[in-house]
């Protein structure tokens, strides 16, 4: 009988007894909180881990605190909110012409204030999903039949749907929160779609919920916006009957990650949204509050995740489509093709 996880089963639970040594797995945002857990527990077991960071610096520092050296990672430096950083982390990590069996979209922003990246988006949208979606997109070469793609999104999706006619909030006020839910819903519309377009090819992908962690996710926000969100999550679980958050560990966010992409069956997590190792339900009562477990239909919709991935391809001048690569002459070559 498979062993049941659930929101208190740490990396080191989900992780037991699993030999990693054959495993390359690349990890996005290792230099703090739940990418740095992730990378620790996934070396730990053998794997041949790559991580990404903005600061390879403070990366170097991070692994060292957690017992890491330099030689147990390797480092890629990349800035997701500037597409050339990206394209030149994908490269390096082509050039290595070796296979990625899972793809950790861990590293992202929330709420900070109104700024654009270094090719004009709006800062959550451009880094959480329009620099993901190039880097994995362009990494996907090296990823073979059983390889999957983890997304870290969040409750916080339910914050909004994507907005697809003004991603930039040129035609809206700005508000820190609405943008953070575009930006998550807009991660697991991208699992969605990437699941449905490759799981012929035997690629999988799906988006994952860590939990209230705090961590320097959070770093934008000032200790009374930090309260007040606190509040609203409270607020909605006492309509609920339903206890105050308790904030998770660090090793207890990073699980679902690790279960959904090494632990579960693929069939029951592609295409999904998980939390607290299980397969989320779909939930449309609104007056459900942010931390209590389900997904909003929107996030999952299969016209909205294509419609996504469209926008998503018109907005960096670049289409992607893997199945083409079956029929290329230059299987290695980059199937990125500028507009």
């Amino acid at each position: 009988m498979p062993i049941t996880f659930n929101r208190e089963s740490t990396t080191d639970d989900v992780l037991a007894g699993l030999d990693l040594t054959d495993k390359r797995i690349l990890v996005t945002g290792i230099s703090a909180g739940l990418g740095l857990e992730t990378a620790r527990a996934l070396a730990s077991h053998g794997a041949e881990v790559v991580g990404t960071a903005r600061d390879l610096k403070k990366a170097v520092s991070a692994m060292s605190d957690v017992g890491l050296d330099s030689g147990s990672v390797e480092l890629v430096e990349l800035d997701l909110a500037d597409l050339a950083s990206v394209r030149r982390a994908a490269e390096e990590v082509r050039k290595a012409r070796r296979p990625l069996d899972l793809v950790i979209a861990n590293a992202g922003v929330m709420a900070p204030p109104f700024g654009l990246t270094a090719d004009g988006f709006e800062t959550q949208f451009g880094t959480n999903h329009l620099g993901h979606f190039v880097f994995v997109n362009r990494i996907a070469t090296r990823m073979v039949a059983g390889s999957r793609l983890v997304v870290l999104a969040s409750s916080g999706h339910r914050f909004s749907n994507v907005d697809l006619e003004d991603p930039n909030f040129e035609a809206t006020p700005y508000d820190p929160f609405v943008a953070y839910g575009r930006s998550k819903t807009a991660n697991i519309l991208f699992a969605v779609e990437f699941d449905r377009r490759y799981r012929s090819l035997g690629l999988r992908a799906t988006a994952v919920h860590p939990g209230g962690i705090q961590t320097e996710l959070a770093r934008h926000m000032g200790r009374e916006q930090l309260q007040l969100l606190v509040d609203r999550v409270n607020a909605d679980l006492a309509k609920e009957g339903k206890p105050p958050l308790e904030w998770k560990t660090t090793a207890q966010g990073a699980a679902t990650a690790l279960w959904a992409g090494l632990v579960a069956n693929a069939d029951d997590v592609g295409g999904r949204y998980c939390e607290d190792c299980q397969v989320s339900p779909v939930v449309s009562d609104e007056s459900i509050g942010f931390s209590s477990p389900g997904v909003r239909p929107y996030a999952l919709d299969l016209e909205t995740a294509k419609a996504l991935w469209g926008k998503s391809e018109d907005l960096v001048s670049e289409t992607f489509d893997l199945r083409s690569r079956a029929a290329s002459a230059d299987a290695e070559g980059p199937f990125g093709r500028p507009n």
